[in-house]
């Protein structure tokens, strides 16, 4: 292929669509199970349940530090499953790709998805292109299908939180959405702050392990705040957060102060939000931390029937009610 740039033709149906399939895609991608001749493909499932997820991905910038849309796109799906209980095993990949991108950025993204899935343990084993005039598009969007299996006793829902139930996260907050601010440079700051992006899987099989465990999330778009606002909505119950508890590397949070951010409502694309029962939460809090990226993990919250909010009590011993979140703070951010 000597274009260095897609064209439209790219996405005609013609030769150059095939030779961008092959070249580019479909070499990277390259699995038993993946066949471009193929309009459809047959699954091999264990037993269990089977979890299907869908996600989109349009962030900008398309590169960021710790990752990019492709390796994103991989964890964002199979972390959905993960926090459900299933062991992902499978992914589709849509591409719309817009006119004038260079294909030499397109080969790297790639190459990064084929790697990322490689490193989860996934196979892409189907999906399709589209090419978008110029000025329709943001460069790249991928979308993603993600297929599971879960093991039937692995029931995790709203349903199982009661009052005095624990609150867990993996890992410190905020990372990604301030990785990707930084990396658009629209501030005039620079850091060295890096996407969390990454599977947590380790995470969810250790958490599973736990009879007490009744609910995860990975808290991507509206970062903890909303993954506590989702499970007191659906349970009636409210939430207390202790601020001290809650991992914020100072990085975020200094961005944060300098710009009116709050790190609890930020993206995170590798972290797990679980709620166990109190009996077990420190057993949890230990597997977790003897993972290899789980050091930092923090039980940083209990479930309350006294009252519907959810609170973080301040360093100083006052409460402040996290709302819901209405504006996004940072769009085009996974």
């Amino acid at each position: 292929m000597q274009d260095k740039h897609i064209s439209l033709a790219h996405g005609n149906g013609g030769r150059y669509m095939r030779e961008l399939i092959a070249d580019v895609f479909a070499r990277h991608l390259a699995n038993p199970d993946l066949d471009i001749g193929l309009d459809a493909v047959p699954l091999s499932l264990a037993e269990g349940e089977v979890m299907f997820t869908t996600d989109g991905f349009t962030v900008q910038p398309l590169e960021f530090p710790g990752g990019n849309i492709g390796s994103l796109a991989v964890h964002g799906t199979t972390n959905d499953l993960a926090v459900a209980g299933a062991e992902p095993l499978y992914l589709s990949l849509n591409a719309f790709i817009e006119e004038g991108m260079e294909i030499e950025t397109l080969d790297r993204i790639v190459a990064s998805l084929a790697e990322t899935a490689n490193e989860v343990g996934v196979r892409v084993v189907a999906g399709d292109t589209k090419v978008l005039r110029r000025g329709e598009g943001g460069g790249l969007y991928l979308a993603t299908t993600g297929v599971g299996v879960r093991q039937s006793d692995s029931q995790l829902g709203f349903d199982g939180i009661i009052d005095g139930d624990r609150i867990l996260v993996s890992g410190p907050v905020g990372d990604h959405g301030i990785a990707v601010l930084l990396a658009r440079e629209q501030f005039g700051l620079r850091g060295d702050v890096f996407s969390d992006a990454a599977s947590v899987l380790p995470f969810t099989r250790a958490a599973l392990a736990h009879d007490g465990l009744r609910f995860m999330r990975d808290p991507t778009r509206g970062g903890l705040a909303t993954v506590c606002h989702e499970i007191s909505q659906h349970t009636g119950l409210g939430i207390r957060m202790q601020q001290p508890d809650v991992p914020v590397r100072d990085a975020v949070q200094s961005v944060c102060e300098m710009l009116g951010y709050d790190p609890f409502y930020l993206a995170c694309e590798g972290r797990v939000v679980a709620v166990i029962s109190d009996a077990q939460a420190d057993a949890l809090l230990a597997d977790w931390r003897r993972l290899p990226q789980g050091d930092e993990a923090a039980i940083i919250g209990t479930v309350h029937a006294q009252t519907d909010k959810v609170l973080l009590v301040t360093e100083l011993g006052g409460e402040r009610i996290l709302d819901e979140l209405e504006d996004d703070p940072l769009p085009r951010i996974c």
